[in-house]
Parts: C-alpha cells; sequence; structure tokens
C-alpha cells in the first residue's frame, strides 16, 4: 500500500483537497538494466465526501510517480473527505481526513 497525504482546508464554502500518493507509476515500458519493468500504475481513484462520491477518476499510467491531485468540493469545516484507490496489480489504498 502506497502512503497517502490528505489535506482538505475549507473556506468559504469550499473544501480544497490536496492529495499525493506516493506510488511509483511504472508504466510496463521502460526498461532498467536491459529487462522491462513490471508495470504498476493506480487504475482507478475515488474520493468521497460526507459518504457521498465527488470523484471517480480512472488512471492509467501515463501519470507520473507519486501523482498529486488538486480538487474542489462544496463543503464545510469538520466535512469528512475519503479517498481510496486500485492499482494495477490489484493493492488498495485509503485515507481519510476531515477538513480543517
Amino acid at each position: 500500500m502506497a502512503k497517502i497525504k490528505l489535506k482538505p482546508k475549507a473556506r468559504k464554502g469550499v473544501i480544497s483537497i490536496k492529495a499525493l500518493i506516493k506510488h511509483p507509476m511504472e508504466t510496463g515500458l521502460r526498461k532498467k538494466k536491459g529487462k522491462l519493468v513490471p508495470a504498476n500504475h493506480i487504475e482507478h481513484m475515488v474520493i468521497l465526501h460526507n459518504g457521498n462520491k465527488v470523484v471517480d477518476a480512472d488512471i492509467g499510467s501515463t501519470v507520473s510517480k507519486d501523482p498529486y491531485f488538486k480538487f474542489k468540493v462544496a463543503g464545510a469545516k469538520g466535512d469528512t473527505i475519503e479517498l481510496k484507490y486500485k492499482d494495477n496489480l490489484g493493492k488498495t489504498g485509503s485515507k481519510t481526513a476531515k477538513s480543517k
């Protein structure tokens, strides 16, 4: 499971969500010492706001290593934001944070 930094910040009825996912994001096309590095990338990501889906994204191998995402949703201080992802190897990760 990759490390996730999730920082939701509320201001004037809008929550700015910043997310950094530590993940190698390998395409499966790069070579290292003459051998292909196996594919390992995030395929699907979901962001929930108080249990309601606000972002449902299909992500491919073209996204860079340790991807950073930024979203804005309507909400207030103290609301719960949850990020979940699944990669092509079947591994999953999630993180929950309250907006400040």
